[in-house]
């Protein structure tokens, strides 16, 4: 015998005998020798997660990808280019850009090894003892320890260790949201059934769900990863992760310049050779030429930007596990949305009442009883109308209300414990039942659809019934009028329909209520659930969350398509669509089995309707819905709480889990965790994640930008030797000063500058929107680049002839020379402090969003401008970068292009938003 075995014989439709003959058990179960030869065979009652790639690999690979080869290369040239010409700072240059790899890959390393969480979350769902009955008696094991065969007792609360058959039952009710979705408790049959989804079987339960009510015993066939719970675990553990949209954008980038940087140094050898140039001269430079184009802090600047907005990401209470998770929020197309939990409160709640042919509505949501009733509008400050039906709610239940670390909560079916709290707004409920104890319980079962407790009060006894109300209006004969009981006519009848029908479009659950006076006779279904008088309905259900409306408005305004896909039935499924504005018009509706019996191509055209709801969905459906949904380009967010959950959001482009109600298998497959469980949250972390993508931009102009005064030189070395001779207006050592010291720091700040205001009021930007578009090329390239070029250059040749240089001269004294390389230095730096701030916006102006804003920037700044200060007048500023100081007025000369290219760019700006309103 094997648990999958089991499995494809259908455990669900055979008799109890027939259960315990195909598991090898009986009714006193089996004996402890027994269990241990069966956990030799099936394995501990575990799940085992997939075999994690080790840490040390993880941080190795950090100097392994791409960009990392492209350091390693530039760090390798710049060594050989040491060797061939010493002297030209180039061993510095080499140790710099290794010590740019080596930071950046710690960096990144210890914010992914902090957010990642290690333990075994799948575990923790499953409960530590459970009762079971071996060789006749009942006792505690440990639930690793159950195996096939095991006749396990289920109380009320008791965690579900394992997928099992039930072969007794009284009124037992499971709550399989953590599995299913679905927000009320279900009830359990020991009869054979036959249902087309396995788990909708009424006779089976699952390990990893809760007993919600009642009692039962039931005999364990699957354990381990052969559960519902291990399958769906072992699915979501072999979903292998995607890279993110920022690491594809990120790659491309980097095979651009690479691309660029080699192109241009193998061009600027041959022009030099083709000049005469000796082969060290060459070489030398074709390598400064390519380490001037390799955005050295790029991966450093990257890692910080998403880290900030991790971190205010979290707090607004998303924290994300994963860095690259947060610029992939950014360009979110869709949300994939669980209701229960999610959208949901996922405690039920009374929300109207009929009674007294009158519609009461109630107000208060969850669990804490507290809350006021109103008719028409207006607040009831006598309840006599409603006391009737509120005490049959009362005492014809089995819930109780609790109290947990100071929160208000139940005990029992969630729908039951709605009536309590609703009761207990009105009056004192435990003193009803003690005032009403009771005598007898009919307790609910699905052939009857009704419930029925007797209690006696000074000597009277009385039957309370509920139930669905084409079960209980049958068997009325009379209702409740003014306090007095009047005969029920058909006008009446029509009109209690109507109602019912009016509550379940609103997706409210309703229950009917009646009762009448009983003596001491056999308490019998027959002679008790008759002639009853109507009391009335109460609708309830499980309510959206006060704060989804807005979200769901402002998704829409940034254009972010949202997808409700949920376990409970369509109609509940659309109202709360319908009530929190994800669907206005006339919703694309598709049950689990209408998308089970649909094609590839038939799903992918239905994916294409604007409004969309899928309901009933099973762990494979909402897989094959995000797949489908990625297959058509989208980029895909998935939001839930339970084990249902999980893998869908291991698909995802972004899983989102909820911190409070969220279980640990969501928490673990996600990327993202709401802390408050508010999913408002999400449209602040899409806020954050675009403004990521934009930092990201705004850095690459800023240092794009400042390599075409990098590069300019070197053009104006090799295209006009005669003119200039050997005197490189640039060195290398200067490049690496400017890239990896003054450069540096202002760079990182512009990652974490906060969205611009506007972000949100723009669609998702499309997956073909490049980092390296022509408009940040030519923004950095064609507009900002050459008028730091042009300060550069006017300060070297400015500074050569002031120390009496003149064009065609082959040589200068040293100290007029490096006067000339430190003010072009200098002009690059003062323009690039320019450069921070017209860039910190790519639309608005800077004085709009604050020129202190950014503290971050002005201590950069002021690094910036100190770290000048020494290499131009510090000794030993002097003796490394070969500089010389300059007077005052020299700095004086470049200040006024650094205004130039602010007055420029604000006016560039100011031309684009005419230019976009029109």
């Amino acid at each position: 015998m094997a648990s999958g075995e089991v499995s494809v014989m259908r455990i669900n439709a055979v008799s109890t005998d027939e259960v315990y003959a195909t598991l090898g058990t009986s009714q006193d179960g089996i004996d402890d020798g027994e269990a241990e030869a069966r956990i030799r065979q099936f394995g501990y009652n575990e799940i085992k997660s997939v075999r994690k790639t080790p840490w040390i690999y993880k941080f190795l690979a950090q100097f392994t990808h791409f960009f990392a080869i492209l350091l390693w290369v530039a760090a390798g040239l710049s060594f050989l280019g040491e060797y061939l010409d010493p002297g030209q700072g180039m061993f510095h240059l080499g140790c710099f850009i290794v010590a740019v790899i080596v930071i950046n890959a710690i960096f990144t390393f210890i914010q992914e090894y902090r957010a990642e969480r290690a333990a075994e979350a799948l575990a923790k769902l499953l409960p530590s003892f459970v009762s079971v009955i071996r060789s006749g008696s009942v006792k505690k094991v440990d639930s690793k320890d159950i195996v096939p065969g095991d006749l396990v007792v289920l109380s009320e609360g008791d965690k579900i260790p394992a997928d099992a058959r039930v072969i007794e039952q009284y009124d037992l009710k499971v709550n399989n949201a953590p599995l299913t979705g679905e927000s009320k408790a279900v009830r359990r049959s020991a009869d054979p059934t036959f249902e087309e989804e396995f788990v909708d079987n009424p006779n089976l339960v699952f390990g990893g769900t809760t007993v919600a009510a009642g009692s039962g015993k039931a005999v364990v066939f699957a354990t381990g990863a052969s559960t519902e719970f291990g399958r769906i675990a072992q699915l979501t553990q072999t979903v292998l992760p995607e890279p993110t949209p920022l690491q594809k954008e990120i790659h491309k980038v980097i095979r651009i310049i690479a691309v660029i940087a080699t192109i241009m140094g193998i061009c600027f050898y041959i022009f030099g050779d083709i000049r005469g140039n000796p082969f060290w001269i060459n070489f030398s430079f074709a390598i400064g030429i390519i380490v001037a184009n390799v955005p050295e802090g790029l991966l450093p600047t990257v890692t910080l930007s998403l880290a900030m907005g991790s971190q205010r990401m979290a707090k607004r209470n998303a924290l994300l596990k994963n860095l690259n998770s947060v610029e992939t929020l950014g360009c979110t197309t869709t949300i994939c949305t669980d209701k229960t939990g999610t959208l949901t409160q996922n405690q039920m709640t009374v929300q109207r009442i009929y009674a007294n042919q009158k519609v009461f509505s109630v107000s208060g949501t969850g669990y804490e009883p507290k809350g006021d009733f109103y008719l028409d509008g207006k607040p009831l400050t006598d309840l006599k109308e409603l006391i009737p039906i509120l005490s049959t709610s009362v005492l014809c239940n089995d819930a109780t209300l609790v109290e947990h670390d100071g929160n208000e909560g139940i005990t029992g079916d969630p729908t039951e414990g709605a009536l309590l709290v609703a009761a207990q707004k009105a009056f004192d409920i435990k003193q009803k039942r003690d005032d009403n104890p009771r005598v007898f319980l009919i307790p609910f079962d699905s052939d009857r659809k009704r419930m029925t407790v007797v209690t006696e009060s000074d000597g009277k006894r009385t039957a309370w019934v509920k139930g669905a109300l084409d079960s209980l209006l049958p068997r009325c004969t009379h209702a409740m009028i003014d306090g007095e009981t009047v005969e029920l006519t058909d006008e009446m009848r029509d009109e209690i329909t109507a109602t019912n029908e009016s509550f379940a479009r609103d997706a409210l659950r309703v229950l009917a209520f009646g009762c009448r006076n009983v003596g001491s006779e056999d308490y019998s279904v027959e002679n008790t659930e008759k002639d009853l008088i109507f009391l009335g309905l109460i609708g309830m259900i499980d309510p959206p969350r006060p704060e989804v409306s807005d979200a769901v408005k402002k998704c829409r305004d940034a254009g972010v398509r949202i997808v409700m896909i949920t376990g409970d039935d369509s109609t509940t499924a659309r109202a709360i669509a319908e009530n929190i504005g994800i669907v206005s018009g006339d919703p694309v509706v598709i049950t689990g089995s209408q998308l089970k019996g649909m094609s590839h191509s038939e799903l992918v055209k239905e994916l294409e309707a604007e409004e969309i709801i899928f309901s009933r969905m099973t762990p494979e459906h909402k897989m094959r819905i995000v797949t489908s949904l990625q297959e058509r380009g989208e980029i895909v967010a998935v939001t839930g709480d339970g084990v249902n959950d999980a893998p869908a959001l291991a698909k995802a482009d972004i899983g989102i889990a909820m911190g409070i109600t969220g279980t640990d298998v969501a928490k673990e497959s996600a990327d993202m965790i709401l802390i408050d469980d508010n999913f408002a949250s999400i449209v602040s972390a899409i806020e954050e994640g675009r403004g990521v993508f934009d930092n990201i931009k705004k850095f690459i102009t800023y240092i794009f930008a400042s390599n075409i005064p990098e590069i300019v030189p070197y053009i104006i070395f090799v295209m006009f030797p005669a003119s200039v001779g050997y005197l490189v207006p640039l060195t290398i050592i200067q490049i690496l000063a400017i890239d990896l010291g003054t450069d540096m720091l202002p760079a990182l700040a512009l990652g974490t500058e906060k969205p611009e205001p506007d972000v949100m009021s723009k669609p998702p930007r499309s997956p073909d929107e490049r980092l390296l578009n022509r408009a940040l090329l030519a923004r950095a390239y064609l507009f900002l680049g050459p008028i730091e070029a042009l300060a550069a250059m006017s300060g070297y040749f400015w500074m050569l002839s002031k120390g009496g240089w003149v064009s065609g001269a082959l040589s200068v004294s040293d100290m007029v020379y490096r006067k000339a390389i430190t003010l072009a230095q200098t002009a690059i730096v003062v323009t690039q402090v320019a450069n921070g701030i017209v860039c910190r916006t790519s639309r608005e102006a800077v004085h709009r969003i604050g020129f202190f804003t950014n503290r971050l920037l002005l201590a950069g700044i002021a690094v910036e401008i100190a770290l000048q200060i020494i290499i131009v007048y510090h000794p030993l500023g002097n003796a490394i970068f070969n500089t010389a100081p300059i007077d005052l007025s020299d700095w004086l000369l470049i200040v006024p292009f650094a205004v130039l290219l602010f007055v420029a760019e604000e006016a560039r700006k100011a031309v684009m938003r005419i230019v976009r309103r029109r």
